[in-house]
Parts: structure tokens; sequence; C-alpha cells
């Protein structure tokens, strides 16, 4: 797990300090004007929360919680827009990598690794509802996590009109398409889209992607592990932009 850090005034003075928090617990009922005080920090850096019981707050720490508990990410997460016009004014032809709700850690992790491996310049993730960066994700990416640098944001809504108006082309991965991967052109600046696991790319997205691309299915499995599928897209784009 990532490190903790536990006590209100503790978390908020985390927040107050642009900690890289994953995600804060709190206490359901909790009360008083320094609870507050949290509880609108929260709402206002938009910080990923939930309220538990006492008894899940005390599970994850032995010490005096206070009914405030947080995690705290191993790596430090880049500012989107920071980032984007950073590798725009370095690299010649700019890849990025978006993830929509992509909630195991591990998968997380996977695709970290494959996306250093490749020569990704960015991951892009929503704020809410995406995995955390755990110590296992660290692990199952071999250390890639602190290679590749990774940034939040409120919507992943924003940061495609923001890379498209930035003459990125977004690509999303998506069986909901008569084009395969092999039809689509990788070698220019783009940014490719993965979905959650269990449902994809949400509609939304899909509406304001540039170009939609699936992977050939041979067999009667109807779809592959999402870590797995973003490799193949991945080396897909290398293998393009090496030729």
């Amino acid at each position: 797990m990532s490190n903790q850090i536990y006590g209100i005034r503790a978390v908020l003075e985390a927040i107050d300090s642009e900690q890289p928090i994953n995600k804060i617990f709190l206490q359901k009922g909790l009360g008083g004007e320094l609870f507050r005080e949290l509880e609108t920090s929260i709402r206002k850096y938009g910080i990923s929360s939930s309220y538990v019981p006492i008894e899940k707050l005390n599970r994850l720490t032995k010490s005096n919680h206070q009914g405030a508990v947080a995690n705290i990410s191993p790596v430090q997460f880049h500012i989107f827009e920071e980032l984007v016009e950073k590798v725009l004014g370095q690299e010649k032809s700019p890849f990025f990598l978006l993830l929509d709700q992509v909630s195991d850690v591990r998968n997380f992790g996977a695709i970290i690794r494959t996306a250093e491996c490749c020569g990704v310049n960015g991951i892009i993730i929503p704020k809410s509802g995406a995995a955390p960066i755990t110590d296992d994700t660290v692990k199952t990416s071999a250390g890639a996590a602190f290679k590749v640098p990774i940034a939040k944001v409120d919507h992943l809504k924003d940061a495609i009109f923001y890379l498209q108006s930035s003459g990125i082309k977004v690509i999303a991965a998506t069986e909901k398409s008569e084009n395969d991967i092999y039809m689509v052109d990788f070698n220019t600046p783009c940014a490719i889209i993965m979905g959650a696991e269990d449902r994809g790319i949400s509609t939304s997205i899909l509406n304001l992607v540039d170009h939609k691309a699936k992977l050939p299915l041979l067999g009667e499995i109807g779809s592959l592990n999402v870590s797995v599928a973003c490799g193949v897209f991945l080396y897909e784009a290398v293998r393009q932009r090496m030729s």
C-alpha cells in the first residue's frame, strides 16, 4: 500500500502542500469545524474521497486517525497542460496515452511499463475513478511509474479537446469500430485512449475522438485484457513510427 497520512490536521496540511494524494477516507457521521474545513478542501481540489465506518479506518491504521486517513501516491503527478506544452516543444511527433477509468492497479502498472518501453511521452488519467498509483502499481510497472510522466485531469473530455487543439490526433481503442488497428495512421502526433476493464471507453468520450480502431479477434473470446490490448496498440504505433 502507498504511504499514509492520518489525522485531520495532518491531512489538511498534506493537501495544502500539494502532496500527490490518491484518496482520502473519512469517518461517516463525523462533524466539527476542522472536519468541515477538510471536506471543503477535498471538494476544492477535486480529491477522490469516501465516507467509511470507523472500523475501516481502524483497519487502515492503528494510530489515532481522528476520522481521516489519506493514501499518498509514491510518485508525483504532472500538471496536464504543462506536460503537453513541454512535449510539444521537445518532440516532432508527440505520443500520449489516455486511460478512461482503468481501475485495476496491476493492469495500470503493466500499462505504464509497456508505455515506457514504447516511448510514450505522458499518461493522462481522470482524478476520479482511475486506479491509484500504489506500491503494487509501481512494482508491476517495474519502476516505470517513476519514468513516465503521469497527469491527472478533472475530465478526460477537456483533455481531449486540449490535445486536439494542440494538433494531436486522438484514437480510441474500441470494438465499436469498422476499422481495425492496421488501418489507422499512428505515425503522426497522436494520443491513444484505452477504456475500463469491464465496459471499455464511455460513449461520451467515443463521440469526441478523431478515429476509432479495434483489434482483430480470431478466436471465441470476445476481448483481451486491457493491458494486453494496450500493448498491441502501442507497439503497432511503434512499428509504424520506426518504418
